[in-house]
C-alpha cells in the first residue's frame, strides 16, 4: 500500500494560526475570486476543499484531545474557542460560498461522479440556512458536550477499588450472580444520581433544537433534521416501516433467544443483571490484555482478510492516531474520526479487556479502512460520508472478520462462543435501534411533552421492542431513564437508525462473503472507494447488497441470522 502523507497545501498557509483574522483572508479570497470558466471553477472548488479539510482536521484534533482528558481545562477551552469563535463566523461565509457556486453559470459543466450530489447538497444547504440559527448551533454544540463530561465523571467503588462505569461493566459478565446483582445496583444507582441533571440538559437541547427548526420554517425538529441530514433516499414513513419490520420479525427471535438464555442459566426469573453473563455460565472471554495487544491482534485479523486492511491500522499506529484504553477522566464511547487532510483517521475507544472491545475495535477499523480508501477522491465533500454508507463499512467488517477471530481466541470453543455472542448481540441491537429511533420521532413531534410523558413513552416502547422474559420488578425507576445511556440522543440527534439500516446491509454482505469471499471483499473495497459520489442505493449495489428495509427483506435476513445463530448452539 502506498502511504499517503499529509499533502502539501497549495492554498492555505502550512503554518496557519487558527484565529479568525487569519482564516477570514481565505474566505474573502474565495468569495471574491473571479470565475470565468470551468477550469476556474474547479480550481476554486479545490481551494475551498483544502480550506474545509484544514478546518475540519483542526476541529477534529481539538475534539479528540478534549475527550481523551475531560479534566484538562485548557483542552476544553481550546475546543470551546473553535466552537464559539471560529465556527459561528465560518457559517455565513459557507452560505455565501454555496450561493456563489449555485449561481455560477459554469456549474453545469462540472462532470464526473459526485458533482450532481454536491450541487444538490449545496442547494439544500442554501435553502436551510438562517442567520439567526448560527448562535443556536454554537450553543447546541457547547451544551451537548456536557453529556460527555457528566458521563466521564461517573464511577463506582467496588471492593475498595474505583472503576469507571465502562470498566465496572465487566462485572456484569461474572458467573457469580450475586456479584452481578451488586455491581448492577452500584452502576444504576450512580447513574440515577444524574437523572435530573441529564433530564434538564436534554430539555434544554430539545428547546434549542425546536427553535432551530421553527426558524427554518419547519413544523418540528424531526422534519428539519431529515432535510438537514440530506435523507434524500428515504422518508420518515420509511423509518416507520423499519420499526414495524423489526417489531414483526426481530422481536420474536429476540424473545426466543432470551428464553434460551433463561433456560440455560437455569433461572426462574431473568433479571437485567443476567443479560451480560455468558449464556453457558462460563467465565467472560479474555481476548486481549491491554490496548497494545488489542491493536496487534486486530492488525493480524485484518491481514488475514485483506493485507490492505491491516496496513491501514499499522500506519495509523505509526502516526499515533489511536487511543484505545479506558481511563479516569476520559469521555465514554468510541469513534473513528476522519482526518480529511491527513487521510488516516483517529480511532478512540474505552477498552477494558472485553470481547465487546474487540467488536468495537473491528467496527472502528472498518470506518478507518473506509477513510483511507476514499481519501484520494478529489474534494473533501466527496469524502464526507452519509451515516448509512459509513456504517455499512464498519458493520460489515464486524461480520466478515468473524472467520479470522481465531487470533483473539486460543481454542474453538471460545471462538464459537464469540461468534454466538456477536449474533445474539445483533438480535438485540436491531430492536434497540428501532426503539431509540422511534423514541426520537416521538420526542420532536410531541413538542410540549413533560419528563414524565417522555419516561412513560420510553417504558411503552421498551415493552414493544424488548424481550418479555426480563423481570424489572423493583427496578422501574432505572428502566424509565434507560434511554439516557444513549449518547446519540444528546450529541448527534437522529443519527442512529443508520446503524439498523447498515446492519441489514452488513448481514447481506456477510451472506455473500460466505458464498464468495474474494468477490465480496472486492465489492466491499469498490463500494468504500466511492466515498459519497453516488447515491446510498448505488453504493449498496456496488457492495453487492440492497438498501432495503421492507418487511420481506427484514424477514429474509432475520431468518438467515437466526439459522446461523442456531448453528452455534448445535455444532
Amino acid at each position: 500500500m502506498s502511504v499517503t502523507e499529509k499533502p502539501n497545501r497549495t492554498f492555505v498557509n502550512a503554518e496557519l494560526s487558527f484565529t479568525w483574522d487569519n482564516l477570514s483572508l481565505y474566505f474573502d479570497q474565495l468569495l471574491h475570486k473571479n470565475i470565468t470558466s470551468k477550469q476556474d471553477l474547479m480550481q476554486w472548488l479545490k481551494q475551498r476543499s483544502e480550506l474545509n479539510a484544514v478546518l475540519e482536521e483542526e476541529f477534529a484534533w481539538r475534539y479528540i484531545r478534549m475527550n481523551i482528558d475531560t479534566t484538562d481545562s485548557q483542552l476544553q477551552e481550546e475546543f470551546q474557542y473553535f466552537v464559539e469563535q471560529i465556527n459561528p463566523k465560518v457559517a455565513p461565509f459557507e452560505n455565501k460560498l454555496n450561493q456563489k457556486l449555485h449561481d455560477s453559470k459554469h456549474k453545469e459543466e462540472l462532470s464526473g461522479d459526485g458533482f450532481p450530489l454536491l450541487l444538490r447538497s449545496v442547494a439544500n444547504q442554501i435553502e436551510l440556512f438562517r442567520e439567526e440559527n448560527i448562535p443556536l448551533f454554537t450553543k447546541l454544540e457547547s451544551e451537548s458536550q456536557k453529556y460527555g463530561a457528566i458521563s466521564a465523571g461517573m464511577s463506582i467503588t467496588y471492593n475498595g477499588e474505583e472503576f469507571t462505569l465502562q470498566a465496572a461493566s465487566k462485572f456484569l459478565k461474572h458467573t457469580n450472580r450475586s456479584i452481578r446483582e451488586e455491581v448492577y445496583h452500584l452502576i444504576q444507582t450512580r447513574r440515577f444520581k444524574e437523572v435530573e441533571q441529564l433530564d434538564s440538559l436534554f430539555d434544554g437541547l430539545i428547546e434549542l433544537r425546536q427553535k432551530v427548526a421553527t426558524n427554518a420554517d419547519f413544523e418540528n425538529y424531526r422534519d428539519y433534521m431529515f432535510k438537514s441530514m440530506e435523507r434524500f433516499d428515504y422518508t420518515a414513513l420509511d423509518c416507520e416501516d423499519f420499526h414495524q419490520s423489526i417489531k414483526t420479525h426481530l422481536v420474536p427471535l429476540l424473545n426466543e433467544v432470551t428464553d434460551k438464555r433463561k433456560e440455560m442459566l437455569g433461572l426462574e426469573q431473568l433479571r437485567p443483571w443476567d443479560l451480560g453473563v455468558d449464556i453457558g455460565l462460563q467465565e467472560p472471554l479474555k481476548p486481549f490484555e491491554n490496548g497494545k495487544q488489542l491493536l496487534e491482534k486486530t492488525i493480524e485479523c485484518f491481514d488475514t482478510i485483506d493485507p490492505f486492511f491491516g496496513e491501514c491500522l499499522r500506519e495509523m499506529n505509526r502516526r499515533k492516531h489511536l487511543d484505545l484504553e479506558s481511563k479516569k477522566g476520559k469521555a465514554p464511547g468510541g469513534f473513528n474520526y476522519p482526518l480529511y487532510e491527513s487521510g488516516y483517521p483517529f480511532i478512540y475507544m474505552n477498552a477494558v479487556g472485553s470481547f465487546r472491545d474487540v467488536v468495537t475495535m473491528i467496527h472502528e477499523g472498518g470506518h478507518a479502512v473506509h477513510s483511507v480508501l476514499s481519501h484520494e477522491l478529489e474534494l473533501t465533500d466527496f469524502k464526507s460520508l452519509t451515516s448509512e454508507i459509513a456504517e455499512l463499512a464498519s458493520m460489515s467488517m464486524e461480520l466478515i472478520s468473524m472467520d479470522s477471530w481465531h487470533v483473539f481466541f486460543d481454542n474453538e470453543a471460545d471462538l464459537k462462543r464469540a461468534k454466538r455472542d456477536q449474533l445474539m448481540d445483533i438480535l438485540g441491537t436491531l430492536p434497540w435501534v428501532a426503539t431509540i429511533d422511534k423514541f426520537q420521532h416521538w420526542i420532536y413531534t410531541n413538542k410540549n411533552h413533560s419528563v414524565k410523558d417522555r419516561n412513560e413513552y420510553w417504558l411503552e416502547l421498551s415493552s414493544e421492542f424488548s424481550s418479555e422474559q426480563v423481570d424489572w420488578t423493583g427496578l422501574e425507576k432505572f428502566k424509565a431513564s434507560q434511554w439516557q445511556r444513549q449518547l446519540h440522543l444528546y450529541e448527534v440527534p437522529f443519527y442512529y437508525i443508520e446503524y439498523g439500516m447498515a446492519q441489514l446491509g452488513a448481514i447481506a454482505m456477510w451472506r455473500n462473503y460466505k458464498k464468495d469471499p474474494k468477490k465480496t471483499i472486492q465489492q466491499y473495497k469498490n463500494a468504500l472507494s466511492l466515498g459519497y459520489t453516488k447515491s446510498i442505493g448505488e453504493i449498496y449495489e456496488a457492495a453487492g447488497v440492497k438498501f432495503d428495509f421492507s418487511n420481506e427483506y427484514v424477514q429474509e435476513l432475520s431468518q438467515f441470522i437466526y439459522e446461523e445463530l442456531q448453528q452455534t448452539f448445535n455444532d
